[in-house]
């Protein structure tokens, strides 16, 4: 679904006049997937090919330390073992029996090849209407805790990169993003994954390294810890600490939250696996091409949603204003949520059973990520009072969601977080 929009639409106002209206479109796309290829459990083709019948714009294949660029040959009983029994047989009745390629293995077993990047796009890609993403989940480590950063619209496979410590880390993975990007003259898009996947990554891990702009505020794997535990802050909690710390304290911009999948489980609706359809990014850009796509991310034209849909999201004269696009039967309701100045600014640690402080993000005030308005209806609006760090916005719709990542999950959309451009310096 591409949606036209006005320039009242923009995200960001301020960047409006660069665009005619008629250049915007609102682009669908998941910039988490795994295959085959990696730890997924699905030929990468049949993978594309279920994103885009279901109406997705672009996705991006971001198997773990690896690109879909060389040959790869893989037992079928593998295939077989992780659900795929049917996988070569559907592939070849969607593709062409040609395009299943097999062999007898040294060992006397069968094999296939799994399919490059540049054979599926031969057959799924469409100019205007689908396009598919070299990415890369960049899988490093510190102390056990696993820090993983997606890249999208890689040239090159980029190895893991180590430190001395979690912010560390990350700032080296980042780099090595970087270096790419500007070697190869091409934009590259970094962001961090499922910050509470082990508990790996606190709010002060991510508010300091202010390289990074983009991570995960919601990652439809069941195992990513979405809503958080007794110990552990939500991801969502997350998102307003780091964006306090940042704006109150390190004088940074906010980091911005992506929707996405994290999908490898395909041969049936499992709610318990990591299945496609859960969460997904909507871009305004001016083309579907990746450039274009990441321009408008790193520009904030964009917002995450796990069902959700919304016609526009425009910050105009202090008035953050938001514009559903509306289902018969199902009702909205929109908390706008932020930080004021001269918040609590106290922070407590966690203790252990041992005694010890835990290593995870410290507790804060609820004046951090206050709600400061709750609103129902298609058209919530909220205006700035003159005391916010910062406001976003999230959608919360009566609908529950199809593919459930926890009991009474309901359909979402995020909106990043605005005003704090407005801030005093």
């Amino acid at each position: 679904m591409c949606f036209r929009v006005t320039l009242a639409a923009l995200l960001h106002v301020a960047v409006a006049a660069q665009s005619a209206p008629d250049q915007l479109t609102w682009f669908k796309g998941n910039l988490h997937t795994h295959t085959l290829w990696s730890d997924g459990n699905q030929l990468p083709e049949l993978v594309v090919d279920w994103y885009k019948r279901h109406g997705y714009h672009f996705l991006a294949l971001s198997d773990h330390n690896v690109l879909a660029t060389v040959d790869k040959w893989m037992l079928v009983d593998t295939v077989i073992a992780r659900g795929g029994r049917r996988s070569l047989p559907a592939s070849k009745a969607r593709f062409g029996e040609a395009f299943v390629e097999t062999r007898t293995g040294a060992e006397g077993k069968q094999e296939v090849r799994l399919k490059r990047l540049d054979e599926i796009r031969a057959v799924l890609e469409e100019p205007g209407r689908f396009l598919l993403i070299p990415a890369e989940e960049i899988s490093a480590t510190f102390e056990k805790r696993p820090i993983h950063l997606n890249a999208t619209n890689l040239g090159e496979v980029i190895a893991p990169q180590g430190g001395s410590s979690v912010p560390d880390v990350i700032r080296n993975n980042l780099r090595a993003v970087a270096e790419q990007a500007a070697r190869l003259a091409r934009p590259i898009l970094a962001h961090v994954n499922h910050p509470n996947f082990r508990w790996a990554l606190t709010a002060e891990d991510l508010a300091q390294v202010l390289e990074e702009r983009f991570f995960e505020v919601f990652n439809g794997h069941p195992g990513v810890n979405q809503e958080g535990d007794a110990q552990h802050a939500s991801i969502e909690k997350l998102w307003d600490i780091i964006n306090t710390l940042r704006l109150a304290e390190l004088n940074a911009p906010p980091i911005l939250g992506l929707a996405t999948d994290d999908s490898h489980s395909y041969h049936a609706p499992n709610l318990a696996d990591s299945i496609p359809g859960r969460g997904f990014v909507m871009v305004l850009a001016r083309e579907l091409t990746a450039a274009a796509l990441i321009a408008a991310i790193e520009a904030a034209h964009f917002y995450a949603s796990s069902g959700v849909l919304l016609d526009a999201v425009t910050f105009v004269d202090k008035q953050l204003r938001v514009d559903i696009r509306a289902e018969d039967g199902v009702t909205y309701t929109t908390r706008f949520l932020g930080t004021r100045r001269g918040f609590d600014a106290s922070r407590q640690p966690v203790v252990g059973a041992d005694g010890q402080e835990a290593p995870v993000t410290r507790r804060y005030s609820p004046e951090i990520g206050a709600t400061f308005a709750e609103v129902t209806g298609t058209t919530p609006t909220y205006r700035l009072r003159g005391g916010e760090l910062y406001v976003r916005a999230v959608v919360t719709a009566s609908r529950a969601h199809p593919r459930p990542s926890w009991p009474a999950q309901r359909e979402q959309a995020w909106t990043q977080p605005v005003g704090w451009e407005l801030r005093p310096r």
